[in-house]
């Protein structure tokens, strides 16, 4: 069975074209096995224990150094564990959400999600699969003035995850149809 990782990213609950999107996403997968992550019910902020205990190995860690990251492990493990990532990313002033953000800066972790090498960063969140499902009002969806979805696209392969794929509901302030276009997308996921 696919393990899903669901991020909702929308401080809307109701009305939200990105979680309505991404329920029809999830569904189209077709798991039983989903795991969600509601940013709406708040994430932590990275502060300077975290980055301090981040930057100390392990094994030397304090046990106040490894309570500052214990957040953050656990979205390490969920990202880790599952199979496919769908993100549900509303466009709010040109770019991500700040939430979106605080779960990126938690889960974009060297020696855990990612590692340095001579050569430069190697990703370590390999064989998964991200479904991004981003929705504004008036900006165009991979347009000049769209920063959240080449960032995202660009995140996640900075950590491994090559296999991206974009659900988009652009402009509907002004395309009417934006949804149903989203929507036809989705109905071309496969499982």
């Amino acid at each position: 069975m696919t393990k899903v990782l669901r991020v909702d990213a929308s401080m809307r609950r109701e009305g939200s074209t990105t979680r309505n999107l991404t329920d029809k996403v999830v569904s189209q997968l077709g798991s039983n096995d989903v795991t969600v992550r509601d940013l709406a019910d708040g994430i932590a902020l990275i502060d300077e224990a975290w980055i301090g205990a981040n930057f100390t190995p392990e094994e030397d860690r304090s046990a106040a150094q490894t309570a500052a990251l214990a957040g953050s492990d656990t979205l390490v493990a969920e990202l880790m564990a599952s199979d496919v990532l769908v993100i549900g990313a509303p466009v709010y002033n040109f770019g991500v959400p700040a939430a979106l953000k605080a779960w990126i800066d938690q889960v974009t972790r060297a020696r855990k999600t990612f590692r340095y090498t001579e050569t430069g960063p190697v990703g370590l969140v390999k064989g998964k699969r991200a479904i991004i499902v981003s929705a504004s009002g008036g900006t165009e969806i991979g347009s000049g003035l769209d920063f959240a979805v080449p960032y995202l696209r660009h995140v996640l392969g900075f950590i491994g995850i090559e296999d991206v794929t974009v659900v988009a509901a652009g402009r509907q302030m002004v395309n009417a149809d934006a949804v149903a276009e989203a929507e036809r997308q989705v109905a071309s996921i496969a499982a």
